[in-house]
């Protein structure tokens, strides 16, 4: 009891800013959470034989997964908002926001960037523009604008502007993309669910040996946990369930990629 009554209360860091205000703004939404697992060996394969110069992440090969996943459910591909007089958005191209790990002024902070048009990028085209967001330092980053602002104004401010920023329908892709992706699997993360602020949300765990039946036989196949968290005001399970089917099959049948 002493040692709590001694605690140190100071106001929220700035750099926390941009995330209390995306939380206010998704408290609006119904998340509804599915998950899988993916037969991770075509893309392990695909990574070690490409022969390219170019390193591709997991994370890449999961973002052009659900975004092509997700252009051949357009209703999936949305956002609505409203209560009293609902409307509906419907994209006519997948932009994908990425979870970034970076720093700002020497804190720890997530960052998300949307990447336009990722369902009509091949694999090398996706790779180079992960690789400079996740390269260039958050200071200087472009994309990372609109959050630097929002560390640097007043709380009440602030939230005000992202609220506005995300008013219209129209703009919400440019702030918070149409596919929200996630990971954790740099880290013994087996499995996670996030809302992202999309019509569907894609988590994603580390990849790990599991025993599985084939052929009668048991094999140690390399298997990803894969998330899949949707709002349920945009669209239905059923919807949500062929979108992470779809998305497992771009994974486990990679070739296609580029």
């Amino acid at each position: 009891m002493a040692a709590a009554l001694g605690a140190r209360v100071t106001a929220l860091e700035p750099q926390r800013r941009h995330t209390l205000h995306f939380l206010a703004f998704a408290r609006q939404a119904s998340p509804v959470h599915l998950d899988t697992e993916v037969d991770m060996r075509a893309v392990l394969a695909h990574r070690g034989g490409n022969g390219a110069a170019l390193r591709y992440s997991v994370v890449s090969y999961v973002m052009l997964a659900g975004a092509r996943a997700l252009a051949r459910h357009p209703d999936a591909n949305a956002a609505v908002t409203g209560r009293l007089r609902p409307r509906v958005a419907r994209y006519p191209a997948v932009d994908v926001k990425l979870a970034l790990d970076k720093r700002v002024d020497g804190r720890r902070v997530v960052l998300t960037v949307p990447i336009p048009g990722v369902d009509r990028r091949s694999l090398p085209e996706l790779q180079e523009a992960v690789d400079r967001l996740r390269d260039t330092d958050a200071a200087v980053l472009p994309e990372a604008d609109g959050a630097r602002t929002l560390m640097r104004l007043p709380f009440a401010l602030g939230g005000a502007g992202f609220r506005l920023a995300l008013s219209r329908l129209r703009n919400r892709p440019r702030y918070m993309g149409t596919l929200a992706v996630s990971s954790l699997g740099h880290r013994p993360v087996d499995g996670f669910h996030s809302y992202g602020g999309t019509a569907v949300t894609l988590g994603v765990g580390r990849i790990r040996d599991l025993p599985r039946a084939e052929a009668g036989a048991v094999a140690i196949v390399p298997t990803m946990r894969l998330s899949l968290t949707f709002d349920h005001r945009v669209v239905d399970g059923a919807t949500a369930a062929d979108v992470l089917a779809d998305v497992r099959e771009n994974l486990e049948d990679c070739r296609g990629m580029g």
